[in-house]
């Protein structure tokens, strides 16, 4: 019999016996494979949110066509909203990338919010105040997100109550 310790990964009887250095070394691989997970998901993520941000910055044709399509969409969502007794629902969200003052003006509520608006949010307003405004309905814009206490995404939200 020997007095000699066991070697790292050796067997104790039928199941390998880990060091504490081995078992610390495994965790950190474990942690390691978990960020780096993590990180292809945020990346993914960012580039969804570029590409998004990309296609909002650029305004859409608004034909005829397109513009019955919009209102249709937007009746047909309104609808819905009532039968569950809602009064108001969210019709758009955007990075606050797409306000020139990066949201600051609709957070604070400022005169003037809609200024700040670029691409299809500032569609979206235009459409609101041409032909929503004077059927009553109204246009809320707010923050909805706020990353690391930042404004972050800003919603559009139509109302009829």
């Amino acid at each position: 019999m020997t007095d000699k310790p066991a070697a790292p990964g050796a067997a104790l009887g039928d199941e390998a016996f880990m060091t504490a250095e081995d078992l610390k070394a495994y965790m950190a691989e474990v942690e390691r494979a978990r960020a780096a997970k993590d990180f292809a998901v945020m990346d993914r993520a960012e580039k969804a949110r570029a590409e998004l941000e990309k296609t909002l910055r650029e305004p859409i044709d608004l034909t005829p066509e397109k513009l019955r399509e919009i209102v249709a969409g937007l009746q047909s969502k309104m609808r819905l909203a009532a039968e569950r007794g809602e009064t108001e629902i969210m019709v758009m969200r955007f990075p606050n990338s797409l306000c020139t003052d990066r949201g600051r003006a609709v957070n604070y509520a400022e005169e003037g919010w809609p200024d700040t608006l670029t691409g299809r949010p500032r569609q979206a307003y235009e459409l609101w105040r041409d032909h929503l405004k004077p059927s009553h309905y109204r246009l809320k814009a707010m923050v909805i997100e706020w990353p690391h206490g930042m404004p972050g995404d800003i919603g559009f939200f139509l109302s009829w109550a």
